[in-house]
């Protein structure tokens, strides 16, 4: 979800140019429609440095070394080298004469990155929601830490006398801190680089040598999603850093070959200053393969391996296909807004602190072998612009979904940009525009930057949408919608769960910048015309449910089953039930004081959805990723 309105302020009244295009950019729920005569890219910036503006020139400010005489201050690395798809690196620094705790560590990537200060993109982090202390430099590093982080360098603990005086009194002594990074193959190397002065203003002491992977040709990050409804083909799509053909090999001897597709800068959305996917935020994404894998039969255990013998193999990996849709049963797992966290203690741009949890209770239930799907319903990895992010969430992600059909649909921080053609003009996105999003997340659409679809599993219809794309009456995703939902067989797949990302109701502080009445004027009476029975939506960030509501009022309560599980009748069907589960890994949103009345059960946890379906039942069970309790479960019923 985009930032609070409280925070917007703040972070828009620092800019000085532009006024009314900023005040754009702060708008969270105004349509590109409402400023129909305002056009964004007008202003091209030149790529010639000396014609940059003198805006662009404060922030590019060349970054000087640190004025020190110290000639004891080293930077080490002890890593295996050169570097394998994973691994800890302990960077150790030694010679400090003065501990504060302005002293920090950058893991820049590819090693020739810019480290020149530039202080205004403080702001650009912010335009994509992220208000945390982080590094002004001028090309984005991977991650950084304090000295600090090491609860010995402060009060210096670990001393070396560097000079003794007479008597043997030392007069020279110096402190060491050491850091630990969490290092994945990115394909770039990468180099560390010590500084001074904080986030700030840094300058620079030291820097350690390039350290290169081993093999940045790599196939990795494999992940498998369904491409129809009949559970008998699955595309396998994974990253490398090679073009060359590779191939998936599965079951007993198959074999498919890959194709291979990357995007660039120039894919990538900009205006008046260049976002951050155009510019400092940029990594080189490698080339994403993709294969479809044929003749399988539903609700099967699989193995397949990816790669080649010219880039090396996979692993081989056990997936299991979906229920085919029709059939009699189906459990899926679905959440939203997750993203990912550091593994280690550095920091990183837009961190979800919920979302190492969130994965691993995930993990832990798809390895019982009672999961068929998980649907992860829009703001998937908030790499918003900073592309290196979209590698370390593949890689947190390959438990889950290396194993199982790994369905998504598209948030506002995979596609919202000014001028971009999406409904909301908010910088969310940073300028992917959802580029690496349909880059690495093939859904069965129709065609590029159309990112809603139907699928079947067991007897569940889904109906996927884009809140980010247009959806008024008459537009062609309205078209669909309507088309889609009133062509259900609901003898085939008798339950009907409609899904996007932004919400139509909730209760959380944050309501007036989080739910667009004119999204719920337009699409709600779909709902209600086709007896949807359930809504999934994210955004907000926790889980709320509803009863089943029309225009803002009930129109029926469930009742209280002989276990006390709040149980919907749908043979005499009313409305939908609505529930918002965008607690996956995002900080959470804290709920108004008083729930209204169609507000049923909040909860202001991280955590899951666990949806079952038979023909007759749907089962939907809140599980906080903590403690892996069940905190809300209900029923709705068809007879």
């Amino acid at each position: 979800m985009f930032v609070h309105t409280s925070h917007s302020a703040k972070f828009f009244s620092l800019i000085i140019i532009t006024p009314f295009l900023l005040l754009l950019s702060n708008s969270h729920a105004l349509p590109l429609s409402s400023f129909p005569n305002v056009h964004f890219r007008s202003l091209n910036i030149p790529n010639n440095e000396h014609d940059i503006p003198h805006f662009r020139t404060l922030n590019r400010r060349r970054l000087h070394d640190c004025p020190s005489n110290n000639p004891y201050l080293q930077i080490i690395v002890n890593a295996v080298s050169p570097l394998p798809d994973e691994q800890y690196i302990s960077v150790t620094v030694s010679g400090v004469t003065k501990p504060s705790d302005k002293y920090w560590v950058a893991m820049i990537s590819p090693s020739h990155a810019s480290v020149k200060y530039c202080p205004l993109h403080s702001l650009l982090y912010k335009e994509t929601g992220d208000f945390s202390d982080l590094p002004l430099l001028c090309h984005y590093p991977v991650k950084a830490a304090y000295l600090k982080n090491d609860p010995e360098f402060l009060t210096c603990k670990k001393s070396e006398c560097k000079k003794q005086g007479d008597g043997g009194k030392c007069m020279i002594k110096t402190c060491s801190a050491s850091l630990t990074f969490h290092v994945i193959n990115i394909r770039t190397d990468i180099e560390f680089v010590l500084f001074n002065n904080g986030f700030e203003a840094p300058c620079i002491l030291n820097r350690t040598t390039p350290l290169k992977f081993a093999n940045p040709n790599k196939p990795v990050y494999g992940h498998i999603s369904s491409v129809d409804s009949e559970a008998t083909s699955m595309r396998v799509t994974w990253v490398s850093g090679s073009n060359e053909t590779q191939q998936v090999e599965y079951g007993n001897g198959k074999s498919v070959t890959s194709a291979a597709a990357t995007f660039t800068q120039k894919d990538m959305c900009g205006g008046l200053v260049k976002s951050p996917a155009e510019d400092f935020g940029w990594h080189d994404p490698g080339y994403i393969h993709t294969a479809v894998i044929t003749d399988l039969r539903p609700s099967e255990k699989f193995s397949y391996k990816y790669g080649s013998g010219a880039v090396g193999w996979s692993d081989d990996i056990e997936f299991r296909t979906p229920p085919a849709g029709g059939s009699d049963e189906l459990t899926f797992l679905a959440f939203g807004d997750m993203g990912k966290a550091p593994r280690d203690s550095t920091v990183e741009h837009y961190i979800q602190p919920g979302s190492l949890s969130v994965v691993a209770a995930m993990a832990d239930e798809v390895s019982t072998g009672k999961v068929d799907s998980i649907f992860h319903i829009g703001d998937i990895s908030y790499a918003t612009g900073f592309l290196v992010e979209w590698d370390y969430f593949l890689h947190l992600i390959t438990p889950l979904a290396s194993r199982l059909s790994y369905m998504t649909a598209i948030g506002n921080h995979e596609r919202d940009y000014i001028d971009s053609g999406s409904v909301y003009i908010t910088p969310d996105s940073g300028g992917e525009c959802g580029v690496p999003y349909e880059s690495y997340f093939q859904m069965p659409t129709s065609s590029k930057d159309k990112p809603w679809y139907s699928i079947e599993q067991g007897p569940v219809h889904f109906t996927v949408i884009s809140t980010e794309h247009d959806w008024k009456l008459g537009s062609e995703q309205y078209k669909w919608m309507k088309s889609d939902m009133a062509s259900v067989d609901r003898q085939r797949t008798p339950w009907l769960i409609f899904v996007g990302h932004r919400p139509m109701y909730t209760s959380a502080k944050s309501a007036l910048i989080s739910v667009d009445p004119v999204f719920v004027q337009f699409v709600e009476p779909l709902l209600l015309q086709n007896k949807v029975d359930l809504v999934l939506f994210g955004h907000v960030h926790n889980y709320e449910r509803t009863c089943a509501m029309y225009r803002g009022k009930c129109m029926a309560k469930p009742m209280k089953d002989e276990n006390g599980i709040d149980t919907y009748d749908n043979s005499n069907y009313t409305a939908p039930i609505q529930a918002v589960i965008g607690m996956a890994g995002f900080t959470l949103d804290n709920f108004s004081d008083k729930a209204p009345e169609w507000s049923l059960k909040r909860i202001n946890k991280f955590g899951y959805t666990r949806i079952h379906a038979t023909k007759e039942e749907l089962k939907l069970e809140f599980v906080n990723s903590n403690t892996k309790k069940v905190e809300d479960s209900f029923r709705i019923m068809k007879t």
